[in-house]
Order: structure tokens, then sequence, then C-alpha cells
């Protein structure tokens, strides 16, 4: 394994050693009234370690942690009554889903940022009137509907809300559920956007690593930033729209649409050393103690991809993302053999099977689902521990509202090869606010996301005046019926 990533597992092993040793000192602490510590206790001597757990049926392992709890509703009477969304202002419009039942108890899920609310309310007429708690079951019956990046979206927000349901039903968290936990907070990388000047650069970053606490960073390192300087890129002019490359924006034959290999975009040495300076700029800025990720650097191909990796490698960075489409497994190959910074890919890859390819041919040294795409937490769960069994570790790619922000910390809490989950909206002072958490914990604590210890499923509510402040401009609608949902007009059978 390449030298700064066992580096950054051996700091987080430390870190989570540490927590470990002070819930330990929790559990014996003699003072009355202690409730975390008698969870921790009942949680300790539920009868079953976790190796024995994780050999189990999941079925089985559902009957286990949940034999001794409390049970507030009728999980076996419960059934799905509707679903209803708003779409939120977060990442450009991400919507968060409701399922209710007839219980009256509910479940939120998010269909990823920038994807269409419709993904989610095509399933609506598969899942009415099933029992929210056989995730496993409904997540079959639905994932044929899913796909690469945001056409998942629908499949994860309702995999996400039956897990949210069912925990309420159970009276459990998520990720006890998914087999227990190996953390009880869990790390976050801050996400830290391109900057119009040093100085601007310095107040970001300064906000998240001494006012916020964040201990990991992702920057941009994008050749966009390279268009007003003479002499850095080749076939720059014929994709550049309005004097840019948009890379976000585009027709199907544009720029933002072209795949890596095909815009014959190069880098000159001279752009080389630029991209260098602004890398250099940002190191200078944090030091060494704390990991620098990148990502977002264009569309070029694998060897300006490689030329690009080795000039940034004295940088010592955390990881190079997403240099080229996630589906290119040789490509990747090539790169990772050729490069010591760490690669990664991942955030739109839909379920464990494409992620396999690259896990077995070990042509990334790092995996990065994003929940809201992967397949929800389940599927993220084991393709994390597909990976573990690869010597491959797995950070988290999430860019969206509270909901699917604590879907992922649930699912980091019981995956064991968990290095670091992204935040991207820290800069929104209401974001935090679009939920309440149940047992009244803080989202983060000087980066890093508090696991819900005792609230049952995602441990969150949504704080309903906030949300209403924010509702994209596009769509108000908030929760309104969709009973033009209620009725499936195919027959879905994928077999003959």
């Amino acid at each position: 394994m390449k030298h700064i990533l066992r580096q950054m597992m051996a700091a987080n092993k430390q870190m989570e050693k540490e927590e470990s040793d002070a819930v330990k000192k929790e559990l014996n602490d003699p003072s009355p009234g202690n409730s975390r510590r008698n969870f921790l206790k009942q949680t300790a001597i539920g009868g079953l370690s976790l190796g024995g757990m994780m050999a189990m049926p999941f079925e089985d392992v559902m009957g286990h942690t949940t034999s001794k709890v409390n049970k507030f509703s009728a999980p076996s009477d419960l059934k799905i009554t509707d679903l209803r969304y708003a779409l939120t202002g977060v990442m450009g419009g991400t919507a968060i889903i409701r399922i209710d039942t007839n219980q009256g108890i509910y479940g939120l899920g998010e269909v990823r940022d920038a994807a269409d609310p419709r993904y989610a309310l095509m399933l609506k007429s598969r899942i009415l009137g099933l029992n929210p708690c056989n995730v496993e079951m409904i997540f079959k019956i639905i994932r044929q509907f899913g796909g690469p990046a945001r056409q998942a979206g629908g499949v994860c927000a309702v995999e996400m809300a039956l897990w949210d349901l069912c925990g309420k039903a159970y009276n459990v968290p998520a990720w006890q559920l998914l087999g227990g936990r190996y953390r009880d907070k869990i790390r976050i990388y801050a996400d830290t956007p391109e900057a119009k000047s040093p100085e601007e650069q310095l107040k970001l970053i300064k906000y998240r690593t001494e006012d916020q606490g964040y201990t990991w960073l992702k920057m941009d390192v994008s050749i966009g930033e390279l268009k007003d300087i003479p002499g850095t890129l080749v076939n720059q002019k014929f994709w550049e729209e309005n004097g840019a490359l948009r890379q976000w924006q585009g027709g199907y034959m544009s720029y933002a649409n072209t795949l890596h290999p095909f815009t014959q975009i190069q880098i000159t040495d001279k752009g080389l050393d630029e991209l260098g300076k602004i890398v250099n700029n940002v190191r200078e800025m944090v030091g060494y103690d704390i990991p620098l990720s990148t990502d977002h650097y264009g569309h070029f191909d694998l060897n300006n991809g490689i030329r690009l990796g080795r000039a940034l490698e004295k940088y010592r960075l955390a990881w190079l993302e997403d240099i080229v489409s996630w589906e290119l497994t040789e490509q990747w190959k090539t790169m990772t053999d050729a490069l010591e910074t760490p690669t990664i890919t991942g955030e739109d890859i839909y379920l464990l099977k494409d992620f396999k390819p690259l896990i077995d041919r070990h042509a990334v040294d790092l995996i990065h689902p994003d929940i809201a795409s992967s397949g929800g937490l389940l599927e993220t769960k084991r393709i994390g521990d597909y990976a573990e069994e690869h010597g491959i570790a797995m950070a988290m790619h999430q860019a969206g509202t509270p909901v699917s922000f604590m879907a992922c910390v649930h699912c980091a809490a019981a995956t064991e090869n968990f290095l670091a989950m992204e935040h991207h909206s820290v800069d929104l002072p209401w974001w935090e606010n679009l939920v309440k958490t149940t047992d009244g914990r803080k989202l983060i604590t000087k980066g890093f996301a508090n696991l819900p210890l005792t609230a049952p499923g995602l441990g969150i509510e949504l704080n309903e005046e906030e949300l209403k402040k924010h509702l994209h401009p596009k769509d108000k609608s908030y929760f309104a019926p969709t009973n033009e949902w209620n009725e499936k007009r195919s027959h879905d059978r994928i077999f003959s």
C-alpha cells in the first residue's frame, strides 16, 4: 500500500482507539443517570460478537439486534401508504422524500443532488402497501430502475427512507440494523471551492480548519483556472463557450458532455507548473498535518492525467479523484500503477457489481461511493466490505442535505475500512438547521459527525419552519399529494 495511505489509516485507527477508550471509561463511570453508558452496556452484552454477526444472514442479524428492544409500533403490521417530496435549494435542487405508513411513523430519504424527484416518484406505485421493514426485498423490487450517477437517485432515496422507518419501528439506530458500529464519530473532509485570489482561498481554509475544526480538506485543481494564462493548454479554444471551459453545463456535443479521452486537450509544462503553484499555495496555508485531496481537474485523457499526477506528487496529496470516468477500469489501472499518489473514483457508480472490476483489478487505491447513487446504506456497506477484503479503503462522497449526510454517517459507522466522508455545504449557515436531531446532539463537532447512539432510524426529524425557507424557487410544493404516481402502469419483470 502506498506510504501516504498507510499514514492516513494509522492516524484514523489512533483516533478510533482514543474514542473507544473514552467509551470504555464511560461504561465504567459509576455516576447515576448516565443514559449513554447504559445504552453502551446494553449494546455490549447483546450476546453475539460483531465478527459472528457479520457472518450471519441479514435476516438473522436483524432478528438478533432487535430482540431486546422495546417496540413502540407493530413492525409486522406496517404498510407504506404514501411517498411525497420537498425540493430544497441545496446544490441547485436536492429533493427530500418522505415515506408515510399506516401507523403514523415515516421515513426520510434523499434524491441525489441535482437529480429529478421523479426518479423517486415513479417508484411509489411499486412500494405502496408493502412493509417498509422488508428493506432488502423492496430494494430488489426497485433496483432495476436505478442507473449510474443521478439515475440511481430514486432507488437510493427510497432505500434510505426504509432504513429510517425500520429503525423507528424497532426503536434502534440504523447502524445497529447494519450489524453494529466500529466508531462513535465520523471523520469529515471539507470541500473547499476554488477562490479568485490566494487571500480569499486562505479565508476559506481558515474558516474550515480554525473556526470549524476540520482535519481533512479537498480542493479543486481545474484546468479552467488556466484560461487567462497563454501557453498552458493545447486545443482549449475549440471547446470554450463564452471564453471558458464549461465543465458542468452544455449540449450533447459540448465540452461538458464529452468524455475525458475524447477532447484532446493537453496540458503544457507551463500549465503543469501553474497548477502546481495552486496546490503549493494551499499546502503552505494548511501544512502537512492535514490530508489534502483533489478533484475536478477538467476533461483530458489518461496521459495528461498521469503527467498532472506526477507534477503534484511532491505535495503528498491524499488522493487524485475522478481524473477519468469510473468505467474505464484499464485506464485507472494504468494510472494507479504509474503514480505514487493514491487514486480514487466511485461517486457515480451504482451497485457493488460495477465496483467489482475496479476492486478486483486493484485499479484504484481507494473507493468513493455516494450513498445517494451507490444503492443506499446496505449496498454501500457491502461495497465497503468487498473492498476491505481486497485491502482497499473507502471514503464517502456526499453533497446533499443533512438527510443523506446522516445516512452516510450510519453507513460509515458500520463499515470497518472507512476513512472520511465529504461535507459539501460548509459555507451554508442554514444547512444544519434543515433538521433537528432527535437525541439533542449536534450534527457536527470540530470536523466530526456525531453518531446517534440511541436515537432510532437516522436520528433526525425535519425542521419544517427552516426547510420551508430554503425550498428551490422552481418547486415550492412542500410534500404535496402525489396521487398521480399511485398507479402502476407497466409489467416490470425483467425475465421471460
